[in-house]
């Protein structure tokens, strides 16, 4: 990973719009978790909505990694890391 060997110096405008982008991270993970909880629930207590409910608990983790890379893309562009050949 390229990390930069000087100081990173950060403007309170980018600091308030990285916190921003932590806080849409935070919402959307936890709103993707909520729906696998709640997907297993409705299958405890109505067993013949599984197959609905397993669809939908399979969407989360991608929806989930795809959250992270974005964040992860933007958070590393506003430090200026970047990803070379490992």
């Amino acid at each position: 990973m390229g990390l930069s060997i000087q100081p990173v110096t950060l403007s309170p405008e980018q600091i308030a719009e990285l916190n921003k982008k932590v806080a849409t991270l935070r919402h959307d993970i936890n709103n993707n978790l909520t729906l696998i909880i709640a997907a297993l629930e409705l299958i405890r207590s109505k067993p013949e909505m599984a197959d609905k409910m397993l669809a939908t608990m399979n969407e989360q983790p991608m929806k989930i990694s795809a959250s992270m890379a974005k964040f992860s893309d933007e958070f590393e562009r506003a430090l200026g890391i970047s990803r070379g050949q490992q």
